[in-house]
């Protein structure tokens, strides 16, 4: 499995980080209708049980945002993915289908408020990746964004660059229906707590709608990297 490590640059901004590392060989596909159904109960529920007002409020989506000022990043104008997904969801807009990982990877985000970074694991350049902190001027295409300024975010970067934040993942390494391994990275700003549940979630649906394989993880923080089994 890639190797993913925490700079200190961000473990002094962010003591409470937990980071949950998974792998597995996947079969990708048109989005699912059975997904989209699940999909459709998570946006119920959301709709049910949430205001607006509330969503940033949230613990999970709170210490993201934190991170972000930490770092010199204004969260309001560059707002973690499980936040975006979360206020589009109430403000009546549909969410994108894109293909059967991505929705699932969004589905797991909409309902645990963790930002998580999917890649096509056969695309990242190296064995390892390091979170550190976007540079001015540092080049990075977010995926159906554009050139997306990544100065003051948590960045990961592989031997060639920034391959994802919490915002948005980049171009070079996104997932697409011919990709066969995945790493997934559910990113903990607000500690343990929940991770491994979101974690087992996760495995869940990747078993179910991709038929997951050789299912690996990890729960890493600036200190330590353990293995674990969701």
């Amino acid at each position: 499995m890639i190797s993913v490590s925490i700079s200190e640059e961000v473990a002094t901004a962010c003591p409470d980080l937990h980071v949950l590392v998974m792998s597995c060989d996947v079969c990708n596909s048109e989005s699912d209708e059975r997904l989209w159904q699940e999909m459709a109960d998570e946006e119920k529920a959301v709709r049910e049980t949430v205001k607006l007002e509330q969503i940033n409020k949230w613990l999970p989506i709170q210490a993201t945002r934190q991170a972000y000022k930490r770092l010199g990043k204004d969260p309001n104008r560059y707002r973690p993915s499980s936040e975006a997904l979360r206020r589009r969801i109430l403000r009546e807009l549909p969410l994108y289908k894109v293909d059967t990982l991505v929705d699932l990877i969004n589905l797991v985000s909409i309902r645990s408020g963790y930002s998580i970074g999917g890649f096509d694991a056969d695309k990242i350049a190296g064995d390892s990746l390091v979170l550190g902190v976007g540079r001015e001027g540092e080049i990075y295409h977010g995926i159906g964004r554009g050139e997306l300024n990544i100065a003051g975010l948590p960045v990961y970067r592989d031997a060639v660059g920034g391959v994802g934040t919490p915002t948005s993942d980049e171009e070079r390494t996104k997932i697409g229906l011919d990709t066969t391994r995945l790493l997934m990275i559910i990113n903990g700003y607000s500690g343990l707590d929940g991770l491994e549940s979101a974690g087992k979630y996760a495995a869940t649906l990747l078993s179910k709608y991709v038929s997951a394989i050789n299912m690996e993880a990890e729960l890493v923080t600036v200190k330590d990297r353990a293995k674990i089994t969701l």
